[in-house]
């Protein structure tokens, strides 16, 4: 049960960061955006999520996360109502870079989960939980299409706050307290934070994340601009109803957290990684194929939660008295990538077309691959799904 509501918690907190993905075109007509510039709608939430790991995630090791998830959950609620009532861009904005913000609750949902396991099934609770994140980023996306063409693109976020603010309820009454074993003061939480990314097993986990999620974000931010435009014309629901496909992905989530269980976290990192490549020679073919398309996109959310879990399973354990600062060190690269991805390939794709968003992600891809072999070779001599090299750096 506690696993499967924090999926839930996961699954609209990120959807509220992701919902604007297929409504990028509706949002920015009524709103008055140019279109070079619509990716800024999901850009923005980005930019407060990545203020959110730095400030707010670490306050998991210092508090209750039980707690922190229901403060953060209706926080998370009002920002959605202000999206949803939103007369000008910058209201919007100022929306969603609040809702953003708070949306890390997610991470600190992932902490509470590593916190409640066990080394045996870590990997396994991880890949419960982080599932729900795979289906809010992509299912928010079908529900949010559906939404638009029935009633409006702001019906969405009047969903998502309603929602937020009912699991606010839920997570406190459903969840065990998680109680702080005290001694640990936020200042100095917040400079172990800082003190991680001089560390070469943060840094390259970290590196690989920031490409992997541009990548990630170049396909998912990008994808509606062809979709919705000359030859195929296609609404929202219809748009929105390639999450289904992503779908697929939910499963990367659950296999490579037993991957990871089973001693072979970093393995799969490069497997994924490569396949990550191979997914945009796929995607690519938009123009001509559909059913190519598909297989990519398939591949893409596979690759991308595989090396996901693995790396938040290699940071775990690495920094086990620290897990909320790890696990929100480690996003703030995520919220960058995926904030460059959104923002890029708008730009990109009004220059080039499809074809220039493809070779994008796929420039993105082997940036990631390039930093997996480096730091395989800056840890030789030990064995990378078994760090403990940075615990001693936070004791």
């Amino acid at each position: 049960m506690t696993r499967a509501t924090l999926a839930v918690v996961c699954a609209v907190a990120v959807a509220s960061v992701y919902a604007g993905q297929p409504l990028l075109v509706e949002m920015g007509r009524d709103l008055g955006v140019p279109l070079d510039a619509v990716g800024w709608i999901v850009a923005v939430g980005q930019v407060g999520y990545l203020l959110g790991l730095v400030l707010l995630v670490p306050l998991g090791d210092v508090f209750d996360r039980r707690r922190l998830i229901m403060l953060h959950l209706a926080l998370l609620a009002v920002g959605m109502a202000i999206v949803a009532a939103a007369p000008t861009p910058w209201v919007a904005f100022a929306g969603l870079a609040s809702a953003g913000l708070f949306a890390v609750v997610v991470q600190t949902s992932v902490a509470y989960t590593l916190a409640l396991s066990g080394p045996q099934d870590r990997g396994r609770n991880l890949g419960v939980v982080t599932s729900g994140v795979v289906i809010g980023i992509l299912g928010g996306r079908i529900v949010a299409g559906f939404l638009a063409d029935l009633w409006s693109w702001r019906s969405v976020y009047v969903l998502l706050a309603v929602l937020a603010a009912l699991l606010a309820i839920a997570v406190l009454v459903m969840l065990p307290a998680d109680e702080r074993s005290g001694g640990a003061r936020y200042r100095a939480v917040l400079r172990s934070s800082a003190g991680m990314f001089a560390q070469r097993v943060f840094l390259g986990r970290g590196l690989i994340a920031f490409f992997l999620f541009a990548s990630f974000g170049t396909l998912w931010s990008g994808l509606v601009l062809p979709l919705a435009g000359a030859p195929w014309h296609l609404s929202p629901t219809q748009i929105g109803l390639f999450g289904v496909v992503g779908l697929a992905g939910a499963l990367g989530a659950g296999r490579a957290g037993r991957w990871a269980d089973a001693g072979r976290a970093d393995r799969v990192t490069g497997m994924a990684l490569t396949a990550l490549l191979a997914s945009w020679i796929a995607i690519g073919q938009l123009e001509w194929s559909w059913g190519l398309l598909i297989v990519g996109v398939i591949l893409l959310d596979f690759a991308v939660q595989a090396v996901h879990v693995s790396n938040q399973h290699i940071l775990a354990s690495a920094y086990p008295d620290r897990t909320s600062t790890a696990v929100g060190a480690y996003m703030v690269f995520y919220s960058l990538g995926s904030a460059l991805g959104a923002a890029a390939t708008a730009a990109v794709y009004d220059e080039a077309g499809w074809t220039g968003s493809a070779v994008l992600g796929a420039c993105f891809a082997i940036g990631a691959l390039v930093v997996w072999a480096m730091s395989r070779s800056a840890v030789s001599g030990s064995s990378p799904d078994r760090l403990e090299v940075g615990a001693a750096g936070m004791r």
